[in-house]
């Protein structure tokens, strides 16, 4: 599949009276943003993804302007992230009005000659990068390739210290809403990062966030060329039926009045199967990073639903790798569903608390939000996207059949997985897991079989 990018340029907001963030777009007054706490406890990376839509396709005159309408609103997304010396180098964002990144390419084949369209190497060049010819430093970067049977894709590199994966959907169902001439946006934007995340007074850190969203500062290893020798990262795909997840729910919940959600049982589901393909040794830990929205769970003040920045923290399940492999399923998804209602309002402000009290800087800490980091050889990260609807964007010629995550590291992280839904709304879950090549044969024999085979042995 060949890519030919036929224009690539920096999208501005369009002049407007819009609430944007407090200083209308076509303003000469930049205004500075800081980054609230849970935007500086996040990844500090982009986040890409493709969306694939049946044909027609919309003229891009049209796509560019509903970006600029949605982006004088959104003015985040056009600003920069810039490190402010007078508050002891905080970042914020400056909305400058910079402008978003938009390319137009073309593939030179059908999308039924690279169909099943899935993360691999190939389909990168469907999405911007930060690192491509004529990038300036954009939050958001958008490319629209169109193939030679006028199906196309969208996709997107967006800054995961802007907005969360909510905020993220959000942001861009705007942008198909504008596209089709809509007089509001829904849900309405709110854009106030100074007052949602205020510290108590006095604060009450109930909870220890030393270890848990930071860490001291540590000195920087050179990375292990982990090419060759079954070390490459391949992704895997994995569907799994209704029916599937279905018989998941109910194993793992069994003697429960009401059964742990979908995001929970294919998560517990996935943990056994790296963990078992992964062959640990029987004692050694193995913790599951899962994450949690707050929007749902801080009530002092609400989150609003349209907030668009970012509003999650996560749960860490442990246990060693026999407990895991020997015990049944509902063992995996109890420690989840434990981990994840500890993870409430209470430990939220505890957070928010700890986060602006000062001792992040005094201590010299870093967040631990570092995909690399956190699953290296033994942990597995589940992101899902179960529940927030990626699958409704739409600029007016129906909404995509597919909607994939990426990478924007030279391979996938090993164990960092992502769940979506089916585009049929069925209920079926489709599960990318990046593992090592060594294991993928291992993880295959497993990821179908419910329960999945194990191996009764000091080393699994």
């Amino acid at each position: 599949m060949k890519i030919t990018v036929h224009s690539s340029k920096s999208v501005k907001p369009a002049s407007s009276s819009g609430s944007g963030s407090g200083t209308p777009a076509g303003s000469s007054k930049s205004k500075l943003i800081p980054l609230t706490v849970f935007d500086e406890a996040n990844h500090d990376e982009y986040v890409p993804g493709i969306f694939v839509f049946h044909p027609p396709a919309p003229p891009v005159d049209a796509l560019e302007a509903g970006l600029a309408k949605m982006l004088a609103e959104y003015r985040h997304w056009a600003g920069r992230i810039v490190t402010v010396e007078a508050t002891s180098g905080k970042r914020a964002i400056l909305l400058n009005d910079a402008g978003a990144r938009l390319v137009e390419a073309t593939a030179d084949v059908a999308l039924t000659d690279v169909t099943p369209l899935e993360p691999t190497p190939e389909a990168l060049r469907l999405h911007p990068s930060s690192d491509d010819d004529g990038a300036e430093g954009e939050l958001m970067l958008l490319q629209i390739t169109r193939f030679r049977c006028d199906s196309f894709a969208v996709g997107y590199s967006m800054h995961h210290s802007v907005a969360d994966g909510y905020a993220t959907c959000t942001s861009l169902l705007a942008w198909g809403q504008a596209v089709r001439g809509a007089a509001a946006f829904d849900p309405a934007p709110v854009h106030d990062r100074a007052s949602l995340f205020v510290p108590r007074d006095p604060p009450l850190v109930e909870f220890e966030h030393r270890g848990a969203e930071f860490k001291p500062r540590a000195e920087k290893k050179k990375a292990l060329d982990v090419v060759g020798d079954g070390n490459e990262v391949v992704m895997q795909t994995v569907r799994f039926s209704r029916e599937f997840v279905s018989r998941l729910k109910s194993e793992a919940s069994a003697g429960r009045r009401r059964p742990y959600s979908a995001a929970q049982c294919v998560a517990a589901h996935l943990w056994r199967c790296v963990t078992a393909a992964r062959g640990l040794d029987a004692h050694e830990v193995t913790k599951l990073h899962i994450a949690v929205n707050g929007r749902f769970r801080m009530t002092d003040p609400p989150v609003p639903k349209g907030y668009t920045g970012n509003a999650v923290l996560w749960a860490r399940p442990a246990t060693t790798a026999r407990d895991l492999l020997h015990s049944p399923l509902r063992r995996a998804a109890q420690l989840i569903s434990k981990a994840v209602s500890g993870v409430d309002g209470r430990y939220f402000h505890s957070f928010v608390d700890f986060a602006s009290s000062g001792a992040v800087e005094r201590e010299g800490l870093v967040r631990t939000a570092v995909s690399s980091e956190l699953v290296a050889r033994t942990n597995i990260e589940v992101d899902s996207v179960l529940g927030i609807p990626f699958y409704d964007l739409d600029f007016g010629t129906g909404k995509p059949f597919l909607f994939m995550p990426t990478y924007s590291t030279p391979q996938p992280v090993e164990g960092a997985a992502f769940l979506v839904p089916e585009a049929d709304g069925g209920g079926g879950v489709v599960a990318y897991v990046p593992l090592y090549r060594r294991a993928v044969d291992a993880f295959a024999s497993c990821c179908y079989s419910l329960p999945p085979p194990v191996v009764v042995d000091a080393r699994l």
